[in-house]
Formats: C-alpha cells, sequence, structure tokens
C-alpha cells in the first residue's frame, strides 16, 4: 500500500499544505512542535479513523478556525484510491472514501493500512494491560471490519451496565429486571472479540520469535499469550458459544462484587497479552533493551500480519522513534522495512539514499529529493 499524497486544511498548526510521497523512504526533519507529528496525525486519522495521540475532534480543527480538512490519496495492487475526513464543530464528522459517504467507522477502517512506531510504543512490554489492548484493538481493526463494529457496541454495552450498576443502591429493582439483558448482549459481543483476540495473538507469536532472534542475534525465546479476564487457556477462546457461557455465569455471579465495585469486573475490557522471554514474564524480568526489542518486534509483526492477510505490506509510519533506538535496532528497523513505504518525522537531520527529504517549519514542508 502507498500513501501518494496528503492535503490539509485547518488542521492542527497547519492553515493550508499539500505533500506528495514517494513510494520508498520520506523523512520529515523539523523542529518540536513545526508540524511533523501533526502530519503523522492527519494520516492515521485516515487510516484508522482517530488521532493515535488521543485528541478530541475539536482539537485538530485549527485555533480559530470552524472546520478542518483531510485528504489522502493512496493505492494498494488494484486502484489508485481517496479518503477525506471533513471535522466541523458541533457536528459529527463526514468520511468520504472515492466520493462516497462512509456512514459507519467499520466502513472506514481498514481501507487504508497503516503501522504507526512513536516511543511511546517502546513501552508496551513493561505499560499495563490497557497498552496491549490498544495495540490488539489498532492492529485488528485494519484486518477485520466486524472486530471494529463488535467492539464499539461491546463499549456502548458495557457503559450503559456501568451505569446500571453505579445505580443499583438507589433502584435495585431497575437493576434485577434488567441486568441480565446487558449480561447477554455483553457476553455476546465479549465472545466475538477474545475470539479474534486469541487467534492474532497466536498467529503473531511466531512471527515475534523470529524478529526478535534476528534483531537480538541470540538465543532467548519470546513468548505471547492471550489472557482474557476468565482465565481459561487461550485455546478456550477460539471457542465462541463457550466463552459467551462462560461470561454469563461469571457476570450472574457476582452482582453483589460488582454493586460494591460500582463496575463490571469480567469481560474483555479486562484482557492483557502476557509476554515471556525463557518462559519468565517479560515486564518483571526482562531488561529495558529486552523490552524495547519485543515492543519493536510486536509493530513489526502487526506489519507482517497485515501482508499475510491483505497480500501487501501497510504504510509504516515512524513518528521519533528512530532517536528512541540505540543504533543496533535503529539499523535492523530500517534494514526490514526501508523497502517498503515509510515516513518518518525527526529532529535530527538525517539522509538515507534515495529518500525523499522534506524540511518542516511552522506548518509548512519544503521538499528536496526525488
Amino acid at each position: 500500500m502507498i500513501c501518494r499524497r496528503v492535503r490539509l486544511e485547518n488542521f492542527r498548526n497547519i492553515a493550508a499544505a499539500e505533500v506528495g510521497f514517494c513510494e520508498g523512504v520520506n523523512i520529515f526533519i523539523g523542529e518540536n512542535g513545526a508540524g511533523k507529528t501533526n502530519l503523522i496525525e492527519a494520516v492515521c486519522l485516515a487510516s484508522i479513523g482517530k488521532s493515535h495521540r488521543g485528541a478530541g475532534e475539536d482539537e485538530l480543527i485549527n485555533f480559530g478556525a470552524q472546520k478542518s480538512f483531510v485528504s489522502v490519496d493512496f493505492s494498494d495492487s488494484i486502484r489508485e484510491q481517496n479518503i477525506s475526513v471533513l471535522l466541523e464543530r458541533g457536528r459529527r464528522r463526514q468520511v468520504e472514501l472515492n466520493r462516497v459517504s462512509l456512514r459507519k467507522l467499520s466502513d472506514m477502517v481498514g481501507t487504508f493500512n497503516t503501522v504507526l512506531f512513536c516511543p511511546e510504543h517502546l513501552s508496551i512490554i513493561k505499560d499495563g494491560p490497557s497498552a496491549r489492548r490498544n495495540y490488539l484493538d489498532v492492529a485488528i481493526s485494519q484486518l477485520r471490519p466486524v472486530y471494529v463494529a463488535s467492539l464499539q457496541r461491546y463499549n456502548h454495552i458495557l457503559k450503559q451496565r456501568n451505569k446500571l450498576i453505579r445505580y443499583a443502591k438507589e433502584d435495585r429493582r431497575t437493576f434485577d429486571e434488567t441486568i441480565d439483558f446487558w449480561s447477554e448482549q455483553l457476553a455476546d459481543e465479549a465472545a466475538i472479540i477474545a475470539s479474534i483476540r486469541a487467534e492474532f495473538v497466536k498467529r503473531a507469536g511466531g512471527c515475534v520469535a523470529v524478529i526478535f532472534s534476528e534483531m537480538t542475534g541470540d538465543r532467548e525465546i519470546p513468548g505471547l499469550k492471550y489472557i482474557g479476564s476468565s482465565k481459561d487457556e487461550e485455546d478456550f477462546y477460539f471457542d465462541r458459544k463457550a466463552v459467551k457461557n462462560r461470561y454469563m455465569e461469571l457476570l450472574s455471579s457476582s452482582h453483589e462484587r460488582e454493586i460494591a465495585a460500582e463496575c463490571t469486573l469480567w469481560g474483555i475490557h479486562k484482557d492483557d497479552i502476557e509476554v515471556t522471554l525463557n518462559g519468565r514474564p517479560a515486564r518483571n524480568f526482562a531488561s529495558q533493551g529486552q523490552q524495547r526489542s519485543l515492543s519493536l518486534a510486536l509493530k513489526l509483526t502487526e506489519g507482517e500480519i497485515c501482508r499475510e492477510v491483505r497480500g501487501e505490506y501497510p504504510v509504516f509510519l515512524l513518528d521519533d522513534v528512530l532517536s528512541e533506538l540505540d543504533e543496533g535496532r535503529r539499523k535492523y528497523l530500517m534494514g526490514n522495512i526501508g523497502s517498503r513505504q515509510v515516513i518518518i518525522t525527526t529532529c535530527e537531520p538525517t539522509s538515507l539514499h534515495g529518500a525523499r527529504i522534506i524540511y518542516v517549519k511552522n506548518g509548512s514542508y519544503e521538499v528536496f529529493g526525488n
């Protein structure tokens, strides 16, 4: 997959810009605050439907402006396409694919595939479970539209169920009459999401092991294991009917505990990936360097699985990450994705043979090279 051109209007600090990309390495060079990451953020918005920095839509609109526009021309192995996003204060965003309006996020995500790697991702291993759940959600959403829709439904149901639990002490009758309705819906979606997550983690395990071995040149063996909140064996989660029944059992037998905690205690919002090195939890026993290598292997695996499923590599986005890696990991990273399309941002003067260099200053872009 190739990103051909990005056009921006009133996006963050960028009043207006149009940038073309080569099919190889594209390097954006500029000081902090110049607008490098803003361009990456715009590409992510067109790819995964949201800011990778967790920003709200109003934050993406240039201060003083009422609306913002992002347009991305890209091509896959079949044809050239365009995806555009119009953000307007006080109104629902408008997304078009090849000038056809898209109403649902699941219709958008997975059309234009990217893999983002930023400094925060170096902490996937040592951070809490939410970081690894977010890794799964972003990686899988681009490959399985049904996953996006199911995740949206799950989050809506979870919000309603938690609200019911919080008010149970004041209105126990409503709780008793409706809790099973919400529990069954939650268990339905949890079974879908858990099975897809377990399948992805199992598939990723072998790829991570190969990449980690190539990167470090040692004999240490990494492992990945999907950990559902019900704590059953990993293969159990492939059986959706069994998973639904298991979650219904847990949700139905935990009412008093949930009322005391004022939240839902079971479900895929409690999932995790156990990452091990030589059979020991990497979060506790791996060195910082090993944790970074494992994090990098997870992100590269995201790209490899995308290629396996879609038949082509995604666009790789490296947002100010090269300065965070030592020379060995930096060489491995560039040696393994340099033959694909890569968009890199950096504060440091950088040059690679055949790369397109774009200098960034105050939201404007000046292109040098091919």
